[in-house]
């Protein structure tokens, strides 16, 4: 019997997987897979990111802000320019793709909206309330009016465009008229940082109509969504009183709770943790969440969870902190891409819709400038002021293209009239930084300032009573010069210069009051006369210390400028320089200020001369670099800190500046121990190398003595300089060499030199030794002699040179430095542009190594006040 044999197919599938190894197997990765659609949003946001960076470098020459590159970057990526191109848009933006890119778009749009209300701060607007809201009335109800007349006209010609929704003319002209009335906050502040306009009166009176305007901008916006989105009348008034209530709710029960949780953390004083910002996010979710499903954008929940979050402590800049560079880096450039991919320029195809184009602008600047400048006249502004804070409200920015968006959303607009706005939004934004420097420049600012001082009259003359002619005024600046008093001393807190700075002014302190016997309150009764605290000997050094923090692109560095005080007060360094002050017989004042790099010079310049400062106190970096954070992998060789970086081409501006006298501090080691080496490792019985937790403490220095060695070649600088080195020996715990180089200088500078020595108090005389050399070789005998002067004790608190700068000397030094480089065995070119920066005879010491620190005095004639 044969048995069938039974043959069992295996069906084949007719859908095989997709291919796993990607390009190696031939996969296309430009082409959109719905399945895997990261590899398409990262080719997507690369570009995006690349392009609007690359723009900004151009715009950001010309002092725009960076939304008008991501602005354009969208439309340069949009069917306007690049879209015009066959296969492009299909290529990189595909339909099907584009959910994809909506979804972290706006994502991200509602972060940043937490942001924009994170930087809004209420105490600004109720502190300047009166003048916030005439100017912020008068500036949104004018452009608003305006708006709707145009909006008339808009309706009637583009209502038959495609994607619009049918509602009435009357919700049409709110958006419109919201349109052309608000003001980008976050942009403005941004424009008045970089102009110098925060703490300007122009400034705080555009800043705090600006809060006003923002929040009465976005609250009108929440009504005309909801009025669009609500299918009846009812409807709308439902979403309306829901949205008030919770607007209460999160005021009156969140807000407290928020704070309550904030203060039992830690997290308002010393800023958010991980938990607090991540409970902080979810907060910002949920906000958004709830209007969304009420009818209202999603983006008005998450600015409001920004408004009720505290400023105290600086909480809100921290917070700003820990989340500003994800949002503003990566997601903002997406959201401008879609906008741009919405905007289409060649719509604009006819005479009509031009003269829409140009009518829309009229009304969105004219109306800010007219309703912003008349309401700055009535608060008793000049005109000019009253001009620049029309201009300044007529900025629109990032804030009007979410306004756009939201109405093309909502189907208010169509892409017609989108493009049209996008283009006022454009040209507004663009003109006003332009505008408000030719308006109000820093010469015209100065001038105001001292209008309204009463120090001068309207056409610039002088009304301060001077019963000295200009001769007058010359023979006291000459006193003056001769004394060598400096009263009122300006120094630049740099954090790791602190150390050595505090010990260098603690010897211009002067004496300090005697302690006395200390008697318990209870029985003051019983001290005599005789034993009470005996007042100072005389009047104490005025110090005041300038930080500067570097304004960056990122939000939070914008609201520390509009923060400051707060800043200030909250500053550990300027804090740790109050109580050095105190401690050390100074009157010391400080104060914040948060400039760009290449205005750091301008800024201390202005500092000098606003302060009426004698002299300028400047420390070398310890790294060659102005940022505050030096890491402690870096090794700082002479070779390093002699390089040409930022901050040597600093000191050279402001050299060139300088409104007073001024000196350059390069510390050596003074008052503070040497780098010292990291823990190491230590060999245990476990055979583990483990961290030794033992401390390495640092003896208390026994020999608190410093010598200073002052090399006297001529001129003014050395004469400015010898009058400081007299100033430093009043201390006790101070010797000075001054040694007259006599290399053929005119007979006046010896003449001089003999004068200085005859006047030497007794007191001073035994600690200070007044001597002549001459010789050929100044450079070569000097370092000698400085070699065989200063350094010579490991136990001393660190010794001085002195030098004059030598900016008005006749006597070259260049032949000699290579040498003196050379027979110490130093690299001959180190530090070579040093020498236009301190002088060849500082190169020369500096790049030699000797030991000791150095300070370099150059003299300026201060200008008075004007």
């Amino acid at each position: 019997m044969t048995t069938p044999t039974s043959t069992t197919s295996i069906p084949t599938p007719s859908v095989r997987a997709a291919h796993q190894g990607g390009i190696l197997e031939g996969a296309n990765p430009s082409v959109y897979n719905p399945k895997d659609p990261i590899i398409m949003f990262i080719i997507q946001a690369g570009i995006i990111i690349i392009f609007c960076r690359l723009l900004h470098y151009p715009l950001s020459k010309i002092r725009q802000p960076r939304v008008i590159a991501e602005i354009l970057g969208g439309i340069l990526l949009g069917p306007s320019v690049l879209g015009r191109i066959p296969g492009f848009s299909d290529a990189i933006f595909p339909q099907a793709s584009l959910p994809v890119l909506s979804i972290a778009a706006n994502l991200g749009l509602v972060l940043f909206l937490f942001l924009v209300g994170l930087e809004v701060d209420l105490r600004l607007l109720l502190s300047n309330w009166k003048v916030a809201l005439s100017v912020g009335a008068a500036g949104m109800a004018l452009p608003f009016g305006l708006g709707c007349a145009i909006a008339y006209g808009l309706y009637h010609e583009f209502r038959e465009d495609s994607g619009l929704l049918p509602i009435s003319f009357g919700t049409y002209a709110l958006f419109v008229g919201v349109a052309t009335a608000i003001t980008a906050f976050p942009v403005l502040c941004r424009i008045l940082t970089e102009l110098k306009l925060l703490q300007d009166h122009v400034g705080i009176v555009v800043l705090s109509a600006g809060v006003g305007n923002d929040v009465v901008g976005w609250i009108l916006l929440a009504l005309c969504v909801a009025l669009v989105n609500a299918g009846t009348g009812i409807s709308a008034l439902w979403v309306l009183l829901t949205s008030v209530a919770y607007v209460l709710f999160l005021v009156y029960a969140v807000r407290p709770a928020l704070v309550w949780i904030l203060r039992r953390s830690g997290s308002l004083q010393n800023g958010p943790t991980q938990s607090m910002v991540a409970l902080i996010v979810l907060l910002t979710l949920a906000s958004a969440f709830f209007t969304g499903i009420i009818g209202v954008h999603a983006i008005f929940g998450a600015f409001l969870v920004g408004l009720i979050c505290p400023h105290d402590d600086g909480f809100a800049i921290k917070l700003t902190e820990k989340i500003e560079d994800l949002v503003t880096v990566f997601f903002l450039p997406l959201y401008f891409a879609l906008s741009g991919l919405s905007t289409n320029i060649g719509l604009l195809d006819s005479g009509i819709t031009w003269a829409y184009v140009f009518g829309v602008i009229a009304v969105a600047f004219f109306g800010k400038l007219i309703g912003g400048t008349v309401a700055a006249r009535l608060c008793k502004m000049v005109w000019r002021e009253s001009f620049t804070v029309g201009v300044l409200m007529s900025c629109k920015g990032l804030v009007e293209l979410i306004v756009l968006n939201i109405g093309l959303q909502a189907r208010i607009l169509s892409t017609r009239t989108f493009t049209i706005f996008v283009v006022m939004a454009l040209v507004t934004t663009f003109a006003t930084t332009p505008l408000t420097s030719a308006l109000y420049p820093p010469w015209y600012r100065k001038k105001l300032a001292s209008w309204k001082r009463g120090e001068i009259d309207w056409d610039g003359n002088s009304l301060r009573p001077d019963t000295q002619s200009s001769s007058g005024a010359d023979a006291i600046s000459s006193d003056k010069l001769q004394a060598g008093e400096i009263r009122r001393l300006l120094v630049y807190l740099r954090l790791e210069s602190l150390p050595s700075l505090l010990t260098f002014l603690s010897l211009l302190g002067g004496d300090r009051p005697e302690a006395g016997r200390r008697v318990h309150p209870s029985k003051k009764e019983t001290v005599t006369a005789g034993e009470t605290t005996p007042l100072l000997r005389e009047r104490p050094l005025q110090v005041h210390g300038l930080r500067m923090l570097e304004l960056t692109e990122r939000l939070s560095s914008v609201m520390k400028d509009s923060e400051i005080d707060d800043v200030t007060t909250t500053d550990p360094v300027v804090n740790s320089f109050y109580s050095f002050g105190q401690l050390n017989n100074l009157a010391v004042s400080g104060d914040v200020e948060i400039v760009p790099e290449g205005s750091y010079a301008e800024t201390m310049a202005q500092s000098a001369s606003q302060q009426a400062s004698d002299m300028v106190f400047l420390p070398w970096s310890e790294s060659g670099s102005l940022s505050e954070t030096s890491s402690s992998t870096v090794e700082h060789t002479t070779n390093h800190r002699l390089d040409n970086g930022p901050h040597s081409q600093f000191i050279s501006s402001f050299l060139k500046q300088a409104p007073c006298h001024t000196a350059v501090f390069v510390n050596n080691g003074f008052g503070t121990p040497g780098h010292r080496d990291r823990l190491g490792l230590r060999r245990t019985r476990s055979k583990v190398s483990l961290r030794s937790n033992r401390g390495h403490y640092a003896a208390p220095l026994a020999d608190r003595t410093h010598h200073v060695f002052f090399p006297y070649f001529g001129g003014l600088d050395d004469r400015t300089a010898m009058r400081f080195v007299l100033r430093l020996a009043r201390n006790e715990n101070v010797t000075a060499t001054i040694l007259l180089i006599d290399v053929g200088q005119e007979e006046q500078e010896k003449i001089f030199f003999a004068s200085m020595k005859d006047s030497v108090s007794a007191e001073l005389e035994p600690r200070v030794l007044f001597d002549v050399i001459q010789t050929s070789r100044p450079l070569s005998d000097l370092h000698s002699r400085a070699v065989s002067e200063v350094g010579l004790s490991s136990k001393s608190s660190g010794d001085l040179i002195v030098l004059g700068r030598g900016s008005e000397s006749t006597i070259s030094f260049k032949p000699e430095v290579q040498d003196v480089l050379s027979s110490t065995g130093h690299m001959t070119h180190a530090g070579s542009d040093v020498s236009q920066c301190l002088g060849d005879v500082a190169h020369a010491l500096i790049a030699s190594e000797v030991k000791a620190s150095l300070l370099v005095v150059q003299f300026r004639q201060q200008k008075s006040a004007s």
